[in-house]
């Protein structure tokens, strides 16, 4: 991973030059500032994370990281897409009710066990009196669902979905249930939820929507 030494606008492309010859101090000190960032977010929330928090807890130089990026907004967007404590698996089950399953097991995970959970929650609640947070949150997720494209292609070829299905519309019915179950309702899913939600959406999605 490489990082350009001027902060970008979009944090996709955050990714610090590799200084010296051979050197990995760049994303070395990439992983640090993400890794302190995302962990101040879990203890203090998105209002009390500060730019020089996150210099204190890298050991990364404050100026470096403003250098790197020019608002806290901009440091969380990137730390949400360059940590892998955030990748989300795709799964292949054999199944789409299986993969279904995996993929929502995955997403209540992010939601709501540790490391992950009490980052997501305070990004995403932040994110509502953020419009700039909200851009960097919208590009998080249709980065990590956009992944999940695959699982739903293997679905149509095994005859288990139309091959007109939209696959995001049944990203967004399961990845919304369970955002809504968990962050605005403050809800733990019951033992059937993934069962339950599973079964709602393929029983609607294999049914034909009239002309």
């Amino acid at each position: 991973m490489t990082i350009d030494t001027d902060a970008p606008e979009n944090p996709r492309s955050a990714r610090p030059d590799k200084s010296g010859s051979g050197s990995a101090s760049g994303p070395r000190k990439a992983a640090a500032i993400f890794n302190a960032t995302l962990d101040l977010l879990a203890e203090s929330g998105y209002e009390r994370l500060t730019i020089e928090a996150v210099a204190d807890r890298s050991g990364v130089n404050k100026t470096t990281i403003y250098r790197w990026w020019k608002s806290k907004g901009a440091l969380v967007g990137a730390a949400l897409l360059g940590s892998r404590r955030l990748d989300l698996a795709v799964p292949d089950t054999g199944s789409l009710r299986g993969d279904l399953a995996g993929l929502l097991r995955t997403v209540l995970a992010l939601l709501t066990e540790a490391p992950t959970g009490p980052v997501a929650v305070a990004v995403l609640g932040a994110a509502t009196h953020s419009e700039e947070l909200a851009g960097y949150v919208r590009g998080f997720f249709a980065d990590r669902l956009g992944r999940e494209r695959p699982l739903f292609a293997r679905a149509v070829a095994r005859g288990e979905l139309p091959a007109d299905t939209d696959p995001m519309l049944l990203v967004d019915l399961l990845a919304g249930a369970a955002w809504l179950r968990v962050v605005f309702r403050a809800e733990q899913p019951d033992a059937d939820f993934v069962d339950r939600a599973v079964h709602t959406v393929l029983h609607g999605a294999r049914s034909r929507y009239p002309d």
